[in-house]
């Protein structure tokens, strides 16, 4: 397993974690088989916005015995009285429905506790309005949630909420449909979804993802909107590569869905490439380095795409990214103006443009 340390809270987080949607319709002891080989994987990050109450027993069963070496990301305003998923901002039912999950879970805390799928500026409203806000808090304070987070689909909800300081996780919906502003969660353009990232990244908030297949959508050339098949490899590489990511969390259904997802850890070099992408790239996001790293190797020795993440958080105020690239072994002032790069770049980016400008920016 690979992992990934959280800039502010410090948890050390597997790059490929669960989402348990649909694992609430598999018979639990094939469930629970499917989790307990997730953890002995390596798979450390659990989300629970699952689409059926069964998920917290089988969860439950699995992880107890290993609870202290998990993360668990519980969302408030999930609501599974019916024992389906449903939402809500009841403060009492919300109450009711985080002490069953505990209980369910086998669990006495949460490491991240989230305010839950929020799209729209009254859903935050009413979540602040009816209590749910502060009660996350408050059980923050009394320490059984350790973390805040939060889950959305609107990159201009998520700026709002991230502006008050409270949220240390943000869940997003992240994939090629979604950035190139096909399907129904494509909410902002291109370029203001990629500035989420790059500000969670500066920030020091982790980013989970939920959706990198975009439902299934991706897998399939009939169904892509690219009209064109991506693999899962392909879907979690995609969104690892973004700024501020630091797991990737496909919903499974059994077994297989876990061993599809793990074989990314194996993947070579070739089969994580998305370059094909580079092919349906939306007018406003050409041009746009998405970090790659397509155009490797470079003849001289350059990380193109860390040397391009560096001098796109540093514009933005990431007083850390200077500092990284200062440290990098290769800068943009030894770019040789070959022209592989731009020659390889699926992306249309004018990469020895781009180094000469990045030189300047940082004096070397």
């Amino acid at each position: 397993m690979e992992y990934r340390i959280h800039p502010k809270t410090g948890d050390r987080i597997s790059v490929i974690g669960i989402g348990t949607g649909p694992i609430f319709e598999a018979p639990e002891k094939e469930a629970v088989a499917a989790l307990t080989y997730a953890h002995e994987r390596g798979v450390n990050y659990v989300d629970f916005a699952t689409a059926g109450a069964k998920t917290f027993r089988y969860a439950g069963e699995a992880f107890a015995s290993v609870r202290s070496e998990m993360l668990y990301q519980i969302h408030f305003g999930a609501n599974y009285e019916t024992g389906e998923y449903g939402w809500t901002t009841d403060l009492e039912t919300v109450r009711r429905q985080v002490d069953w999950q505990l209980k369910e879970l086998k669990t006495s805390y949460i490491d991240y506790g989230f305010i839950h799928c929020l799209d729209s500026e009254n859903d935050w409203e009413q979540y602040r309005k009816n209590g749910v806000l502060d009660f996350l808090l408050e059980m923050k304070r009394t320490g059984v949630v350790r973390h805040i987070g939060l889950s959305s689909h609107t990159p201009s909800l998520a700026r709002t909420i991230l502006d008050t300081g409270v949220a240390e996780q943000l869940m997003f919906s992240i994939n090629p449909a979604y950035d190139y502003q096909h399907g129904e969660f494509a909410a902002g353009s291109a370029n203001e979804r990629m500035a989420l990232y790059r500000r969670c990244e500066a920030e020091g908030t982790g980013i989970s993802v939920m959706k990198p297949y975009s439902g299934g959508q991706l897998l399939s050339a009939d169904a892509s909107p690219f009209g064109q098949a991506l693999t899962k490899v392909q879907c979690l590489q995609y969104a690892l590569d973004k700024p501020g990511v630091l797991t990737v969390l496909p919903g499974i259904r059994g077994l297989d869905d876990v061993k599809e997802a793990l074989e990314y850890l194996d993947a070579s070099p070739e089969e994580r490439d998305y370059a094909v992408l580079g092919t349906f790239t939306p007018q406003d996001a050409a041009g746009a380095c998405v970090y790659c790293n397509h155009c490797r190797p470079c003849p001289a020795g350059l990380n193109v795409g860390l040397i391009n993440k560096y001098y796109d958080l540093a514009r933005i105020g990431d007083a850390m990214a200077a500092d990284h690239y200062e440290k990098l072994p290769k800068h943009a002032a030894d770019c040789v103006s070959c022209g592989h790069c731009d020659r390889r770049c699926p992306f249309h980016v004018d990469q020895s443009g781009r180094m000469r400008e990045i030189a300047a920016y940082f004096g070397r």
